[in-house]
């Protein structure tokens, strides 16, 4: 008997795996039942509770009876910040990754849009289980600042020696590689891990101090403090400083890709609405390794921001006073509540009471160095950016780039290199986004670019 037949005889799709099992053991034992599989099989679907210690049929009884107890699970409620300036299209990702068995709790950013599976800006934590496409595409996906020891006036006055750090330091474009390996510990990590790691170290290591495509940028501003920091060791005053955006490059594509696709293969028929948010157990071993897999992306992704400072500050001459950074496309294990949970943060900034962290606005407008407030109604997250109010299609045909590029350098802002999909126009207000979410993070100081690279 196949499939098909199967399920004409009323074997539950989700059941057809371990009702093929079935069949292999009574023919493999001898049983005599097996001389008439389709009455044997009505006798289980009719009872199946009759059977659920039965050595051959045990494990299709057991399925079925799952099957047929199965009761969809309760979304959780989450709590939006910023409502007015985020679409229906986000809020219905949202509560259809509320209705993942698995979610205990979410909060939705307002920065928030749509995404794959999760929105971007959505918070979702889970029980003893991790969601790749709620971790996202671009693992580890960060901010960087780093604040040097240059006046602000030679920004202008010593503008090419910053363009050629900027241009020489790192570069740009889907599958850009460096000529020449560059040197960080990471790469001395264990890296067969997994077999993706394994497979694609010596790209990743081509690839280490490179910034990628899309909304990945490095960028000089003015980092202006109104007050000392003591943890940043700061007094207030304006701060030259080189900001970065980008993440774990291919190999944490491809570790995305690879487990997203185990975790959708193993869901069962049941849960197919689900697909973009396909999750594995971490008591499993897919879901052990892709764990262990995100986590070196973590390191891969800042050892990427280490190399692209590191390089981009030797070539202007400088040196680093203070930094904070922090990733925004990552899975923690936490506490809340009391209970130890996973807890993804696809473009969210985590915001734990202390914490130091960065968001970004765009290329006209500045970013802000924050402090954590720890909200538990948001599982202690921000935003991690303005966020965007437009597709990048609709941003190419209703844009030019040059004409921006214009305009910005009246300004004050030089862009070195760009595209339409990413002109300021494309984003929400940084201002409205950093307004709604007063009660997550303090602002400790304002970024405001003066010199932008990113890939055109």
């Amino acid at each position: 008997m196949n499939g098909r037949q199967l399920q004409k005889l009323g074997v539950p799709p989700d059941c057809v795996k371990p009702a093929i099992a079935a069949i292999q053991l009574v023919r493999q034992s001898g049983d005599a039942r097996g001389r008439n599989l389709k009455t044997l099989f009505k006798s289980v679907l009719r009872d199946p509770r009759a059977f659920v210690t039965d050595k051959c049929l045990g494990a299709l009884a057991r399925a079925i009876i799952e099957d047929r107890d199965f009761v969809p699970a309760r979304p959780v409620s989450y709590r939006t910040w910023g409502d007015e300036g985020i679409d229906a299209a986000s809020h219905a990702q949202m509560q259809q990754a509320c209705s993942v068995p698995v979610a205990v709790a979410a909060a939705l950013m307002p920065d928030a849009h749509v995404g794959y599976g999760l929105p971007i800006g959505g918070v979702l934590a889970c029980e003893n289980a991790v969601i790749p496409y709620a971790v996202g595409v671009d693992i580890a996906c960060r901010m960087k600042l780093s604040v040097l020891d240059l006046q602000p006036e030679t920004l202008e006055n010593k503008f090419t020696k910053y363009k050629d750090a900027l241009e020489n330091g790192t570069r740009f474009g889907i599958g850009v590689e460096h000529s020449k390996r560059r040197s960080h510990a990471v790469m001395d990590r264990d890296w067969a891990i997994t077999r993706i790691t394994r497979e694609r170290k010596d790209k990743a290591w081509r690839q280490l101090g490179t910034s990628g495509s899309g909304n990945h940028f490095a960028e000089f501003g003015v980092l202006t403090l109104d007050d000392r920091d003591e943890e940043l060791g700061l007094d207030a005053g304006r701060y030259v400083s080189l900001l970065t955006h980008s993440g774990s490059r291919g190999v944490g594509a491809a570790v995305c890709s690879t487990y997203s696709a185990i975790a959708k293969s193993t869901l069962p028929r049941r849960y197919s609405d689900f697909a973009q948010l396909a999750w594995l157990d971490l008591d499993s071993e897919a879901g052990q390794e892709y764990w262990a897999a995100m986590n070196l992306m973590g390191e891969y992704a800042s050892a990427n921001h280490d190399v692209i400072h590191r390089l981009v500050t030797k070539l202007l001459g400088a040196d680093i006073l203070a930094g904070v950074e922090n990733h925004h496309n990552f899975a923690w294990q936490e506490t809340h509540d009391g209970r130890e949970l996973i807890v993804h943060r696809k473009g969210a900034t985590p915001a734990a009471a202390g914490a130091l962290g960065v968001i970004p606005g765009t290329m006209a407008d500045p970013a802000f160095v924050v402090r954590g407030k720890g909200h538990p109604e948001s599982l202690c997250s921000a935003a991690h950016g303005a966020g965007r109010r437009m597709s990048r299609r609709k941003a190419r045909d209703t844009y030019v780039w040059k004409p921006v590029q214009k305009d910005l350098e009246r300004k004050g802002v030089r862009v070195l290199s760009a595209g339409a999909d990413e002109v300021p126009g494309v984003y929400k207000d940084i201002h409205e986004v950093m307004r709604r979410q007063q009660d997550l993070v303090t602002i400790v100081g304002r970024f405001d670019p003066k010199i932008v690279k990113m890939c055109h």
